[in-house]
């Protein structure tokens, strides 16, 4: 059973950790798996992160579709000290988000340890797990600058 245990040992880590998406994420794979729809795990591998991040951003642009935010707060975004950050920010993150899919690419075993971080940040930190991308980005950063001290 190729992949079995480990998704179950993540369904398992989910639970305890009271991650409902990591929980989820194992529990559709599984059932995937058990139906022998094999033919979905190419199409999830290709187009997985594009379907989430679109789901992603649906959420964040609920309040511009409702008119919860306007055009005034729109334009502080370029005219306030805290708008200027989060664009900066914005910019890094999305940069670190390639690098941390290059990583993923790379090195997708790395998966597992970005996951026991995440159940660790979120069991004894309060952290909120929204995905891999990040972790990897961080970690490729991390791995860029150990890499310069070796």
């Amino acid at each position: 059973m190729n992949g079995v245990v480990l998704l179950v040992a993540l369904l398992l880590i989910g639970i305890v950790s009271r991650s409902n998406l990591i929980a989820t994420a194992a529990c559709v794979l599984l059932i995937i798996k058990f139906a022998n729809l094999n033919f979905v795990f190419p199409l999830l591998e290709k187009r997985g992160l594009e379907i989430g991040l679109l789901f992603l951003l649906l959420a964040i642009l609920v309040p511009v579709a409702t008119g919860r935010v306007s055009e005034k707060d729109l334009l502080c975004t370029f005219t306030s000290v805290s708008g200027i950050l989060a664009i900066a920010g914005g910019a890094l993150a999305t940069h670190l988000n390639g690098e941390g899919l290059k990583l993923l690419q790379i090195d997708p075993e790395i998966i597992f340890g970005l996951l026991v971080g995440s159940v660790f940040g979120i069991v004894f930190m309060g952290g909120i797990p929204v995905g891999p991308l990040m972790a990897a980005g961080l970690t490729a950063l991390f791995l860029g600058v150990f890499n310069l001290f070796k």
